[in-house]
């Protein structure tokens, strides 16, 4: 058996849709024989996590699944090995970096608390 990693891609809908759209795009191991087995079980995966719920707002949100649209070998699974990459453009360099900076901070002071707590 080998290790993939697969791209699921989901469309999320609000109410009636008149929005900006919305996608969310997950990254899942895969356990599988070949590339066409791991492709197969991704794409089980996203249908059977097609969900329709009311939000906050009590407005109806679908989460549509919409295929798998990458798939990748896992050659070796080792400490620090790359799994994944995006590179994106942005309007504002700053912002984006104080973005990451705060996101990593917060990770950081969260990892923390869950430490202290299980001792």
């Amino acid at each position: 058996m080998n290790w993939y990693l697969a791209k699921i891609v989901f469309r999320i809908i609000c109410g009636d849709g008149n929005h900006t759209p919305q996608f969310d795009e997950q990254l899942r191991l895969v356990e599988a024989e070949d590339d066409m087995h791991a492709f197969q079980k991704a794409r089980i995966m996203g249908d059977g996590e097609e969900d329709n719920f009311l939000n906050n707002a009590q407005k109806p949100v679908h989460w549509k699944f919409i295929d798998v649209s990458e798939i990748h070998l896992l050659d070796n699974l080792t400490d620090g090995v790359e799994l994944y990459s995006k590179i994106s453009e942005v309007d504002d360099a700053g912002k984006h970096i104080s973005e990451i900076k705060d996101r990593s901070k917060y990770l950081h002071e969260t990892c923390l608390q869950n430490t202290f707590q299980m001792n």
